[in-house]
């Protein structure tokens, strides 16, 4: 099982204070997540789109990493999930997880999430974003001469908040990559860190730097 999901005690205080409840929060992202179209057929639509897609994403936010996983996530939750989903039978298994994903517009679901997100900016009144890169351990694929993934990511420390990110082109680097992921976000009146040596290079490009 994760460590998300297990009830240990942190050894550092928490530095934040939520200002919105959590009904708030999944009321919201119930009302965007209803614009995505459900790819199943009528007749074997057991499990409501939205119940399904707002299991997974609390359970991954919890640290699940894998469909088994979601579903433990969603029966150990399920008497607080009944507080604001309906889940007329019960938690979804791995598979009906698993399907539904791999059916969804991943476009559709990206815009979703992302107006989500926005609208928790909003509400927990965001002042500072961190833009940093990483390069994911383990996504080089030698054999079909992939490059590993990099992405660019804004964060909120504050609230720790993922509110938006991006991959970084093969051809391309963080210095092209940090405008596309500032486009996406609606992030006017934040104060934006970078990391310094890309600062540098982005001033340099704009002629601040003599």
């Amino acid at each position: 099982m994760p460590a998300g999901f297990e009830n240990k005690k942190s050894k550092t205080k928490a530095s934040f204070t939520p200002s919105v409840n959590s009904k708030d929060i999944t009321t919201k992202f119930q009302e965007y997540f209803t614009q995505i179209k459900d790819p199943r057929v009528e007749r074997t639509r057991y499990h409501l789109l939205t119940d399904i897609i707002t299991i997974a994403i609390l359970a991954v936010i919890a640290g699940a990493s894998g469909w088994e996983d979601i579903e433990e996530y969603g029966i150990s939750k399920q008497e607080w999930l009944k507080t604001f989903l309906q889940l007329p039978f019960g938690i979804p298994s791995p598979d009906t997880f698993r399907r539904v994903f791999e059916r969804i517009n991943p476009k559709e679901f990206e815009q979703c999430f992302r107006q989500w997100v926005q609208s928790l900016v909003e509400k927990l009144g965001v002042e500072v974003v961190a833009i940093d890169g990483k390069t994911h351990r383990g996504s080089y694929d030698r054999e079909s001469k992939l490059k590993a993934l990099h992405t660019v990511s804004a964060w909120s420390s504050e609230h720790r908040l993922v509110l938006g990110q991006t991959k970084v082109s093969s051809k391309s680097n963080e210095i092209t990559a940090i405008p596309a992921l500032l486009d996406i976000l609606d992030i006017s009146g934040c104060i934006i860190t970078i990391d310094a040596f890309v600062f540098t290079e982005i001033d340099c490009r704009e002629n601040y730097c003599s």
